[in-house]
C-alpha cells in the first residue's frame, strides 16, 4: 500500500477508514441536517474542536464547503474598504487576490518564495480592519511562528486577526483569546478525504458582520457570517452539509485529543528534525527555507540536485512512497514532504532511508 507524503490531498489518518465504516453501519449518509442525530454530530465536533484548539467560549466552530470558500466568506464579512495581508507564497497571494477580486483596498506586505515574516518587521496600514496571516505556506514550506501572530494581534488591537492554518492545523499553538479567526481544511493534517472548510470566528468577527449588513453591505447570502452563526446556535447548519465529514471530523478530533495535542506537536518536532537534519548532510538535497525559525514543521521543501520528477519515480518505485513535487514554477526543482499526523516516526525514517539511497 501506498504511503502518501503529498501536501493535500494527503495520507489519510489511520482511523479514518474505521470511522467512515462506522458512519455508514449508523446510515449518517441518509439523515436529516435538520435531525436530533445531526445536532448531537456537530455538537460532539464542536466541544472536540474545541478541547482540541483551546476555544474561548466566544467563538464558533463554522462549516462551509473548504478552506478557499472561507476567504472569499472571510473578506466578505469583515472588510469594507481595507485588507492587509502578509504574502510570501502562491496561497498567501490568492488570499490577497480574493480581497482585490472582491473590489476591496488589499494592501500586502510581500516576501520572497521562501521567506517569512517577524512581527517587528510588519507595519500595518493605519486603516486596515482584517490582518491576514498564513500560519504555513504551502507552496513554499515557510511558517509563519504563533508567537509572532500573537505579537501583530497586540499591536494592533482594534484590527480583526484571521490565520490560514490549512496546512498546519492543529500545529499551530494559536491563541484564540487573540486571534479572531482562522480556517482550515480536513485533507491535510487532519488526514481526511476533502469536501469541508472549518471557520473559527469570535464574537468580534459577528459584530462586524451585522454592522456590515446593518450598512447596506454585501455579506453573502446562506454562508454569510450571521447566517453561519444563527444555525450555529442550535447546531445546525444553512443548508445541508457534508455530514459524514463533519461526523468523521469529531472522531479524528477526538483520537488527537485522545493522543494529546501537545503530545503531537512535539512528534511533528521531531519528525521535521529527523527530515530537515537529514538534508544538512545529503548531498542530493539542500533545505530551501533557509532562515530556521520559518521553515515549516509539517511541509518540508527540500531542493533536489536532480530533477525532482526524477526523484519522486524513483522513491515510488523503491518504496511506493508518494511525495508532493514543488509548487508551481519550482515542480522540477524541489520536493515538498507532508509531516502530518497520519505519518509516524517509523515511515519517515523508512523516506529518509530511501531518500539517502538514491
Amino acid at each position: 500500500m501506498s504511503t502518501f507524503f503529498t501536501p493535500g490531498p494527503a495520507a489519510l489518518f489511520p482511523t479514518v477508514e474505521a470511522h467512515y465504516a462506522a458512519a455508514f453501519r449508523q446510515n449518517i449518509g441518509s439523515i436529516s441536517h435538520r435531525s436530533g442525530a445531526f445536532r448531537k454530530i456537530y455538537q460532539h465536533t464542536d466541544e472536540q474542536l474545541r478541547q482540541l484548539f483551546a476555544l474561548p467560549k466566544e467563538t464558533a466552530v463554522l462549516f462551509t464547503g473548504s478552506a478557499t470558500e472561507i476567504w472569499e466568506r472571510a473578506i466578505m464579512n469583515s472588510v469594507e474598504h481595507e485588507s492587509f495581508h502578509l504574502v510570501n507564497g502562491s496561497f498567501s497571494k490568492k488570499f490577497f487576490d480574493f480581497s482585490q477580486e472582491l473590489h476591496k483596498f488589499a494592501h500586502a506586505m510581500h516576501k520572497p518564495f521562501g521567506e517569512g515574516f517577524d512581527a517587528a518587521e510588519v507595519t500595518v496600514p493605519e486603516y486596515a480592519e482584517l490582518i491576514c496571516c498564513t500560519a504555513n505556506e504551502t507552496s513554499s514550506g515557510v511558517q509563519m511562528r504563533a508567537a509572532e501572530i500573537h505579537k501583530i494581534k497586540k499591536a494592533n488591537k482594534d484590527k480583526l486577526v484571521m490565520v490560514d492554518m490549512v496546512s498546519s492545523a492543529p500545529y499551530p499553538n494559536l491563541d484564540f483569546n487573540l486571534v479572531d479567526s482562522a480556517m482550515f481544511s480536513v485533507q491535510k493534517a487532519f488526514g481526511m478525504p476533502a469536501g469541508l472548510g472549518v471557520w473559527i470566528a469570535n464574537e468580534k468577527m459577528l459584530a462586524k458582520a451585522e454592522r456590515m449588513k446593518l450598512h447596506g453591505e454585501t455579506v453573502g447570502t446562506y454562508h454569510s457570517l450571521p447566517s453561519l452563526w444563527e444555525n450555529y446556535k442550535n447546531f445546525e447548519t444553512p443548508e445541508t452539509p457534508n455530514v459524514m465529514g463533519i461526523y468523521v471530523l469529531g472522531k479524528v478530533a477526538e483520537d488527537f485529543n485522545r493522543i494529546g495535542v501537545d503530545v503531537m506537536r512535539k512528534e511533528t518536532d521531531r519528525k521535521a528534525k529527523a527530515l530537515y537534519d537529514f538534508a544538512k548532510k545529503s548531498d542530493q538535497f539542500d533545505i530551501f527555507v533557509t532562515n530556521e525559525p520559518h521553515r515549516s514543521a509539517t511541509v518540508v521543501v527540500l531542493n533536489c540536485k536532480q530533477m525532482a520528477g526524477d526523484v519522486i519515480k524513483q522513491v515510488q518505485a523503491k518504496n511506493d512512497f508518494i511525495l508532493g513535487a514543488g509548487y508551481g514554477k519550482m515542480k522540477e526543482t524541489q520536493i515538498r514532504i507532508a509531516n502530518f499526523p497520519a505519518v509516524n516516526l517509523d515511515q519517515v525514517e523508512a523516506l529518509i532511508a530511501t531518500l539517502g539511497s538514491l
